[in-house]
């Protein structure tokens, strides 16, 4: 009987797929086609995340969005985290970093040179500095523009759910 369990393991641990930066289909927009994410009018929080792999500050926080999006997803919260990495490394920067870090929120490549014209449209008090985050439903909005530790993050959220 061991041995079967033993096998079956085996078999199962052998079958176990990775997932390969090529399976990774990224979603690319530039502002205008990005923007209607800023202002869903439905029933659910979201958390937009601006950010990039190149961001250490980002990349430091990046866990605690992940932990909060698993833990709230079942009380209508959406995590859309909008990557300002370079095309040019989405294939070698962002989707390793992806498939490394197991990230399970929707990510959206924003590729959009005219950021003297997209920024301010974010907030006008944003100077484009990352990472930046706007948490908004129907009912409220406020942008972040600084590091979440995953207390404060949670609190902020909590916020809007009350």
């Amino acid at each position: 009987m061991k041995r079967i369990l033993l096998v079956l393991l085996i078999i199962l641990v052998s079958c176990k797929t990775e997932t390969k930066p090529e399976d990774i289909v990224l979603e690319v927009h530039d502002f205008d086609s990005f923007e209607k994410y800023l202002y869903l009018e439905d029933d659910k929080t979201y958390i937009v995340n601006f950010w990039a792999t190149w961001c250490a500050p980002c990349v430091k926080e990046l866990p605690h969005f992940e932990e909060i999006y698993h833990n709230y997803k079942d009380e209508n919260v959406e995590l859309l985290l909008v990557s300002l990495d370079f095309p040019n490394q989405y294939e070698s920067k962002l989707k390793p970093f992806m498939i490394k870090n197991d990230i399970k929120g929707k990510v959206i490549c924003l590729d959009d040179e005219a950021m003297n014209v997209w920024i301010p449209k974010v907030n006008q008090d944003w100077d484009g500095g990352l990472p930046a985050t706007v948490i908004y439903n129907k009912n409220k909005r406020e942008f972040f523009y600084r590091t979440f530790t995953h207390e404060e993050l949670e609190n902020e959220l909590k916020n809007f759910l009350n």
